[in-house]
């Protein structure tokens, strides 16, 4: 499922017209990353919760000519599935 068949399946079952789906749905992605990019979570009870990883720097090698490079550290965005989900994917 891509981005537009997440919109036409919202407009489908709330009864919001495409567009306003399409706003929700911008609405909610906007609000998800300027909660994780402050550093916070977002807990969807049911759902699963969004929250940042943080991934120390290392040090790793060049597969071509053995060389040794640092790699930076940095953030990643993480989804853990709530219970609800995992059982509704598991029926």
């Amino acid at each position: 499922m891509n981005k537009n068949d997440l919109i036409d399946a919202m407009a489908s079952s709330s009864g919001l017209s495409k567009a306003d789906a399409g706003r929700a749905l911008e609405a909610f992605t906007g609000a998800v990353t300027s909660a994780l990019s402050g550093g916070g979570n977002v807990k969807i009870t049911g759902f699963g919760t969004f929250s940042v990883s943080h991934r120390a720097a290392t040090t790793g090698r060049n597969p071509r000519t053995g060389e040794a490079i640092q790699i930076a550290a940095s953030k990643n965005a993480k989804f853990k599935s709530g219970k609800g989900l995992k059982d509704a994917v598991n029926r």
